[in-house]
């Protein structure tokens, strides 16, 4: 028998592998590596239901041409008079082609002042950007950036 110490990496590996052809370990799904705009409108549709989304009050504000998607200014405000009736509830940010459409999830209240998120972010490829706010109302307001990326991030390989 061996001890701890004496376990080698190829060991741990043949005890994994063994483990799952018997079925012992769950199945993983692999992710493809970045999202479609199948996912995005997917993702859309988990945040509002079958509530409508207008177009109009928010805006995204993101450079349209990108030298390094590792690290993206990203700013968002929302066009809403900030009272206890009147107020921004959330702030959600989609994207095309990252590993995961959903980049961010602001909540907001309204004693935030104002409906505004400044942040960085990284973009994976040239992709449309899509930022949705939900209003005290329950009504969904959006606004979409096209990004042209010239250096992409979010696709380097773990060694």
């Amino acid at each position: 028998m061996r001890n701890a110490s004496d376990i080698s990496r190829r060991h741990v590996l043949q005890l994994a592998g063994t483990a799952a052809l018997s079925g012992a370990l769950p199945v993983v799904t692999v992710r493809p590596a970045s999202a479609t705009p199948a996912m995005l409108a997917s993702a859309i549709r988990d945040l509002v239901g079958e509530a409508a989304v207008k177009v109009g009050k928010v805006k995204l504000e993101i450079p349209p041409l990108v030298e390094n998607g590792n690290t993206v200014p990203m700013t968002v405000s929302v066009d809403s008079r900030i009272t206890a009736e009147d107020h921004v509830k959330s702030i959600h940010v989609f994207n095309e082609k990252n590993p995961q459409p959903n980049i961010g999830n602001f909540h907001l209240g309204p004693r935030a002042g104002r409906a505004k998120v400044t942040t960085r972010i990284r973009l994976a490829d040239s992709q449309k950007v899509t930022a949705i706010a939900q209003l005290s109302d329950g009504s969904f307001w959006s606004g979409s950036v096209d990004v042209i990326v010239t250096l992409a991030a979010c696709t380097e390989e773990v060694p």
